[in-house]
């Protein structure tokens, strides 16, 4: 009975979390706004920063991450990189080009702000990178003005983005991240869980295909396979385990079985998801934000300016068949990716608590500003 009653309070936070996200966020509909603004703002009304009710935020962080894994192991399974190089080649180069743009100018910057090596790169990919959640609900929102071309080509570009961010991330974390391991094992830690995967490629979609009949077990093996692969990566390679649940989802790409497996995490992903948001919310303190301002203001800023502009002029570039205004604001965000990015660096000691409060309000802002303008389709 000792193990219910010390249990019991993380169920009433989740449940009391969840249930009043589900309600901020059908308010967050009924005004026109998007649902994940519900959602942030839940995490600030059940925060220690504010009075009422505080959730426990580190047992929500343990589910949140769970749904970080779940979110970028969901979108590793979705994509389908000989599609895109078939049907949109402008993204195989268009978003590596844009992505290596703000890198060269926004490293620098930050540099010259006094942010050390890591801090600044790790920010200067944060603001490069998109929301792939946020990119979806645009896609699939009952109020979007959106055509389908716009539509595919800013879910290709998300998705292409993902595979050079997780790349990009990987390979700064190995060189400048603040670990005791020594840069040949670092290394030799990256290649061994890409090895890990690509045997993991090779076995999973026998085991997927025996139990393809048996709802149950094919929920539990796509799910916990996940989930294990993202740990191994982060326990034996020391991989973080967002970015190992990427690389596991690439792994589950290669089955057959792939949309069944995407369908069958689909429910959890956004059942975590929202938790996701909800401690993004809870980690806002009201009194940072007089002195985080400006430096939200500087990051949101330096996306137009080095993410927006460049990915209109890219995709108008390569020709891509899309609504140039629609297109770009429909990437101008600062989402999850970026988020863990930004919270790896300051538990590096890269960021103050100001400026890791100016990446959060970035976050808040940026998603909703590009849902709200997305809509708007100028002739």
């Amino acid at each position: 009975m000792a193990s219910i009653v010390e249990t019991a309070p993380l169920v009433l936070d989740v449940g009391v979390v969840l249930t009043a996200a589900a309600t901020m966020g059908f308010a967050a509909r009924k005004l026109g706004l998007p649902s994940v603004i519900g959602y942030l703002l839940t995490g600030l009304l059940v925060s220690p920063f504010t009075p009422g009710f505080v959730a426990d935020r580190n047992q929500l962080s343990l589910l949140a991450d769970i749904g970080v894994v779940l979110l970028l192991f969901e979108v590793g399974i979705e994509i389908d990189l000989r599609r895109i190089s078939r049907e949109q080649r402008a993204l195989v180069w268009g978003v590596p080009t844009q992505v290596a743009i703000g890198l060269a100018i926004g490293t620098p910057i930050f540099l010259w702000l006094g942010i050390p090596m890591l801090g600044a790169l790790l920010l200067a990919l944060s603001i490069a990178m998109s929301s792939s959640v946020v990119i979806v609900n645009i896609t699939r929102s009952p109020r979007r003005t959106t055509d389908t071309s716009t539509e595919d080509a800013l879910l290709g570009w998300s998705v292409v983005q993902d595979v050079v961010g997780v790349t990009v991330a990987a390979v700064i974390l190995t060189f400048f991240g603040a670990s005791d391991k020594p840069l040949p094992i670092a290394i030799g830690g990256l290649f061994g869980f890409g090895l890990l995967a690509f045997v993991a490629s090779k076995l999973l979609p026998g085991l997927l295909k025996l139990v393809r009949w048996e709802k149950d077990l094919f929920l539990i093996y796509s799910v916990s396979i996940g989930l294990v692969l993202a740990a191994m990566g982060t326990v034996v390679f020391g991989i973080p385990m967002a970015l190992a649940g990427f690389v596991a989802g690439l792994a589950i790409n290669q089955s057959k079985d792939t949309e069944e497996v995407r369908k069958a995490i689909l429910p959890f992903r956004d059942l975590f998801a929202v938790l996701f948001f909800v401690v993004i919310g809870s980690l806002i303190e009201p009194q940072q934000i007089a002195r985080s301002w400006p430096f939200a203001l500087l990051l949101i800023a330096m996306m137009v300016i080095l993410k927006s502009v460049p990915t209109a002029l890219l995709a108008k570039a390569g020709q891509l068949n899309v609504k140039p205004f629609q297109f770009a604001v429909g990437v101008s965000q600062i989402g999850e990716f970026s988020f863990v990015l930004g919270s790896l660096a300051y538990a590096e000691g890269a960021l103050t608590r100001s400026q890791y409060t100016g990446v959060l309000l970035a976050v808040v802002f940026s998603i909703m500003g590009s849902t709200l303008l997305v809509r708007r389709s100028p002739k």
